[in-house]
């Protein structure tokens, strides 16, 4: 093993606790120092696809029992940064609920690229428009993953990323697409995207419709849990597609209708 300082930890006040501990996540996000933001992933699978997709490990908590076990492979791949460690009670304390598999890792944010890096050589994107819940999140860029999107843009309203129960849910997806922060959705227009508008209009066409399909650049645009899209973003759109439904169903949860909208739409 490395010479990584192993620290066994009593109290919350210890120095470098603090971002597992105390921080909100709107602290750890850190909007007037991007530069110093932090997030936290969690578990060794995770935290492996992020260092894997090349993120910095700044410390890592890991239960004193997997040091020698779960979290070895992490600890030996993390370098000299420190390993505050501690028995599973007094981590349950500091961090809320049980460690998952025992290991937290502390990592930095990365610049937050433009749109046009984020899209450059994408046909197939997702627009995520004021989606809050962190478990919708996750499972979007989930599936977006594993289905052949090539990237995700976010209005500043939905829910960030890189929060921690987001990053859990997504199994580590949210390091493997680019994403980024958009104001105004039509500005992938110019980028050569058509816009799709998923929404429960009178006039949407079906998810099957085979335009869709023909079209080079797509860009999906999700709405919010409980309103959906804005009046102004559908009368923007290019396309409005609902998913096809039976027994008088009349939507999916986001997530749910977001994986049918990728496989459907994939290139």
């Amino acid at each position: 093993m490395n010479d990584m300082p192993i620290i066994e930890i009593q109290t919350l006040q210890h120095p470098g606790v603090e971002v597992y501990a105390t921080l909100t996540e709107a602290q750890l996000r850190n909007k007037i120092e991007p530069e110093k933001g932090v997030f936290i992933a969690e578990s060794p699978k995770v935290i492996h696809v992020a260092l894997n997709a090349g993120y910095e490990p700044l410390s890592l908590m890991c239960e004193e029992k997997h040091i020698a076990g779960d979290a070895a492979e992490i600890i030996e791949r993390c370098g000299d940064i420190p390993v505050f460690t501690g028995g599973r009670k007094l981590l349950s304390t500091l961090t809320g609920y049980t460690l998952t598999r025992g290991v937290l890792c502390a990592m930095r944010r990365p610049p937050v690229p433009t749109m046009e890096e984020v899209c450059r050589n994408a046909h197939r994107i997702v627009i995520i428009d004021g989606v809050v819940d962190t478990t919708n999140i996750g499972a979007i860029f989930r599936s977006a993953a594993a289905l052949g999107i090539d990237a995700i843009l976010l209005t500043p309203s939905s829910c960030d990323p890189l929060n921690r129960r987001a990053v859990r849910v997504s199994m580590g997806s949210v390091f493997l697409l680019p994403w980024t922060w958009i104001e105004d959705h039509n500005k992938v227009k110019e980028l050569g995207f058509k816009t799709v508008a998923m929404a429960l209009t009178d006039n949407a066409i079906s998810l099957e419709d085979s335009q869709l399909k023909k079209e080079d650049k797509l860009a999906i645009i999700l709405g919010t849990e409980g309103d959906g899209l804005s009046k102004k973003v559908i009368e923007d759109a290019d396309f409005i597609v609902r998913i096809p439904m039976s027994h008088q169903v009349d939507s999916l949860n986001v997530a749910a209708a977001s994986a049918v909208a990728f496989w459907e739409l994939r290139r």
